[in-house]
């Protein structure tokens, strides 16, 4: 299957899914025939999006798959996941804290700026 987000002013409104033949031709894959595709369902009335991208479930092209609120970079043609927290800091698209997880093997989650151990 292939993946398709539905982009509004740099923000992913919805994804869309179809079928692998349908972008293919001769056997190689075309984004153009998905966006093709998608723009004659004419779902533009309730999507009312700007753009189409294709996104990769493996995370093989555009940095990571797409989901909903996620921001579309256009210049550097990559996909952002929100900012889960407000102290992260952006590295090569991808959100990192600014303290790193801890290497123990324990299970941590962030809260209150730092790394809280998981009592299980």
């Amino acid at each position: 299957m292939a993946n398709f987000a539905l982009i509004k002013e740099s923000i992913v409104i919805a994804v869309i899914v179809i079928d692998n033949e349908v972008i293919t031709n001769n056997g190689i894959e075309d984004e153009k025939l998905g966006i093709d595709f998608i723009d004659s369902l004419n779902i533009k009335s309730i999507y009312d999006y700007d753009s189409i991208k294709q996104t990769s479930y493996n995370s093989k092209f555009r940095n990571i798959f797409a989901g909903i609120k996620f921001t579309y970079d256009s210049v550097n043609d990559v996909f952002i996941a929100p900012k889960p927290y407000e102290d992260w800091i952006l590295v090569n698209y991808k959100w990192e804290a600014p303290i790193p997880y801890p290497s123990d093997g324990k299970n941590y989650t962030w809260n209150n700026n730092k790394w809280n151990l998981i009592n299980i």
